[in-house]
């Protein structure tokens, strides 16, 4: 990762060590993580020790950051990454800001009238074009169950958008995948949620209703269901599924399912 030389990785990767009891808390409380594999353990393990290198985490006053802490954040930052390769998918930022709670952003929108509108909106998270991540720290603690939210890899998804420019929704696709397939599938999804809010803004509808904001918030919030409620978001939409399938290639919902089916503790909370 990153085109680090396998002497420089090695090197890292012995200087900072992990303890399996810090290890097995972070994946304790990484629910999501439950049922991958031995070398997906160990990959996953490496990976985070290797994106704390490559990635400065700030935190403010208030954040108490230890090193059990950052693997936790990094964990969840590199999971979408474990079968895309070598590649350096988080380029283009070099730090990641923590706040201890949700912070004032200032915003702008014009509308279609041509009018300019600018307030100060409260956020958990942004992902600012050639710039830092940043992160409400409750948020980042509350992510990594089954729960459908997970504000790292909500962020770190219009990080991945953003590798073609501004983000629109558009990742880089693999070679073996299609824009047109995608643009319909993801179009098609978009189209229905905001269908359904416009129906009744306040519609329970089956995953976040903050999607329907515009196609970059429909990719990242539907990567967090991917990654955390899968079956949810393949009972929602499951073309979308099947592209970030595609895409992530993993396959989430194939591993609650194996969980629910054999581990006893997913079947008594069926």
């Amino acid at each position: 990762m990153w085109s680090l030389s396998a002497w420089r990785r090695r090197r890292i990767l012995a200087r900072h060590p992990i303890a399996d009891d810090m290890w097995q808390r972070v994946r304790h409380h990484l629910t999501f993580l439950d049922g991958i594999t031995p070398a997906q353990d160990q990959w996953l393990r490496e990976a985070s020790v290797l994106f704390l290198e490559d990635k400065h985490l700030t935190a403010l006053p208030g954040v108490e950051l230890h090193q059990e802490e950052r693997l936790l954040l990094a964990a969840q930052a590199q999971l979408p990454l474990m079968n895309l390769g070598d590649l350096n998918w988080y380029q283009g930022f070099h730090e990641i800001v923590l706040y201890p709670d949700d912070f004032l952003s200032p915003q702008r929108h014009r509308d279609a009238s041509g009018v300019e509108h600018e307030w100060d909106g409260e956020h958990s998270g942004e992902a600012w074009q050639q710039g830092p991540i940043i992160l409400a720290w409750p948020g980042v603690m509350a992510s990594g169950g089954w729960e459908g939210y997970n504000l790292v890899i909500h962020e770190l998804a219009h990080k991945l958008d953003m590798l073609n420019g501004d983000a629109n929704g558009l990742p880089p696709l693999h070679a073996d995948m299609r824009i047109s397939e995608w643009a319909n599938v993801m179009q098609d999804a978009y189209d229905d949620l905001d269908r359904q809010l416009e129906r009744n803004p306040d519609a329970e509808t089956a995953i976040d209703p903050y999607a329907a904001e515009n196609p970059a918030e429909f990719f990242a919030v539907t990567s967090e269901y991917f990654f955390s409620a899968p079956d949810l978001l393949h009972e929602a939409y499951p073309q979308v599924y099947e592209q970030l399938q595609l895409f992530y290639r993993q396959d989430p919902l194939g591993r609650l399912k194996q969980l629910q089916a054999h581990d006893p503790v997913y079947q008594a909370h069926d």
